[in-house]
Order: structure tokens, then sequence, then C-alpha cells
């Protein structure tokens, strides 16, 4: 089984995560698949559209706990390579539709936001839980407010709170809320509306909206965050993931 399955559908590119049974969960091999498909979307000049979507009950529940790293130096270049990667969509120079099914927790809600537009089914949930577990989320710290305004966005970093689809639909964060068998077709539409316009056109107001993006933002979550994996709060957060239980934090 292809953890990450590339079609192209004449100009549209459809890359669909592929690890049902873990929820789509981004582990150094998925992200990898998806790496590959995002080179050859930008390599191809017949390709002019992008949609990411994933199989099963989850669009991406975040994270491969499995993958953390263990230590403080370790930490840093697993962080620097994740969120970087995860930025990925908004720093290609064409337009990417995020397809949304059912939960986007997570890295799966900061690669969703990453997205240029997001449409999404009405089954679905955004949410950035890594709080509960002594972590923080690296790639939303620098986005998610500007999206949704600074009062939700800490009410969901600091208690996990998920949005449904049409909450999320009212603040801003996703285009449009459809049926879940729709989900894919609404999204080619949506392609579709685009590939209407001048493929320079598009780029350029790509290119002008997000001119800001990238830079020393990212460099900033990267370092903020390196210094939770010293804690032991992330030891017991971790661990009473893996246990099911309830964690204990003492702020230390």
């Amino acid at each position: 089984m292809q953890l990450v399955e590339w079609a192209c559908e004449g100009p549209i590119g459809i890359a669909t995560m592929n690890d049902p049974e873990r929820r789509n969960a981004l582990s150094s091999h998925l992200r990898d698949g998806m790496r590959r498909c995002f080179e050859e979307f930008e390599r191809r000049d017949d390709l002019r559209v992008m949609i990411i979507t994933g199989t099963g009950p989850a669009f991406c529940a975040g994270g491969d706990l499995a993958d953390m790293p263990g230590d403080v130096k370790q930490a840093k270049v697993f962080l620097k390579d994740v969120i970087m990667w995860l930025s990925t969509p908004e720093r290609l120079a064409k337009p990417v539709i995020a397809a949304v099914n059912g939960l986007a927790l997570g890295g799966g809600l900061e690669l969703a936001i990453a997205c240029d537009m997001i449409v999404a089914s009405e089954d679905a949930q955004f949410g950035v839980p890594e709080a509960l577990v002594g972590l923080a989320p690296g790639f939303a710290i620098v986005r998610l407010h500007d999206l949704i305004g600074p009062a939700l966005a800490k009410e969901m970093a600091f208690t996990g709170r998920r949005l449904s689809a049409h909450e999320a639909l009212n603040h801003g964060l996703i285009n449009r809320v459809v049926p879940a068998d729709s989900l894919l077709e609404e999204a080619r539409a949506l392609a579709g509306s685009v590939l209407g316009s001048a493929p320079l056109s598009v780029e350029l107001v790509k290119s002008a909206m997000n001119r800001e993006l990238g830079g020393a933002d990212l460099t900033y979550a990267v370092d903020a965050m390196t210094h939770l994996f010293a804690t032991r709060d992330i030891v017991e957060g971790l661990e009473a993931f893996r246990t099911k239980r309830k964690p204990h934090f003492t702020g230390s």
C-alpha cells in the first residue's frame, strides 16, 4: 500500500494521504510521499492546481508521536524539517486546495491552512490539541491567529477545543462546507474555477498575498518549540497519551 497516492486529472494533481488505520498520521514516510507529490506538481508545467485529501475518517489527525525526537538537539532538526514541510503548500508557486474529510488535527490542521483554499466535508473537525500532551502547535502558532483572530486561536491552542466544519466556515478558516460524498467533486469544481483564470495572474496573486510568509516567523516557531523537548511535561504528556490516561503536568 502506498502511503500517498498521486493522480493527475488533466491540469489537476491530486495527492491522497492513504494510511487510514493511523488516521494519516504525519510519519516520516508519509511526509516523504507528499514531498514527492509537491515536487512533481511544481516541476510540471501542465499541472496548474493541486488538491490534497485523505482516506478514511481523517484528513490527517496530526503528527506521529512515535516519530518524536528524544532530546533537544534532535528536536531542533526534527522541528525544522516538519515545520518547513508543513509550509510547503504556501511556498509553491501554484495554488493548492485542501479537501478536508473528517479530522484535521495538529499537523493536519496546519497542512490544511498552509493550502490556499479549504473545502471541508460536513463531518470535518479542526483542532490543535498539542498542549494536551506537552507540545505546542508549531506552524499554527504563527498562522492560526491571523486566520481566525487571536482570541479563538488561543482558546483552541490552550484547551484543545475543536471547531466543526460550520464553525470553521463562520470564522473564515475555510472556504466552504459540502456533503462528505461530494467532497472531491466540489474540490475539483473549485479547481476548475481557478483554471478559468490566467495562470500567471493566479501565481502573481498568490505570491503577493504570501510575500511576507515563510521567513523569520517559521524560524521563531522552530526555536520556540525546541525547548519543550527538555521538559518533564512532554515526557509525562506522551506517556499519558500512550497509556490512555489523563496527564499530570507540573510546569517543569
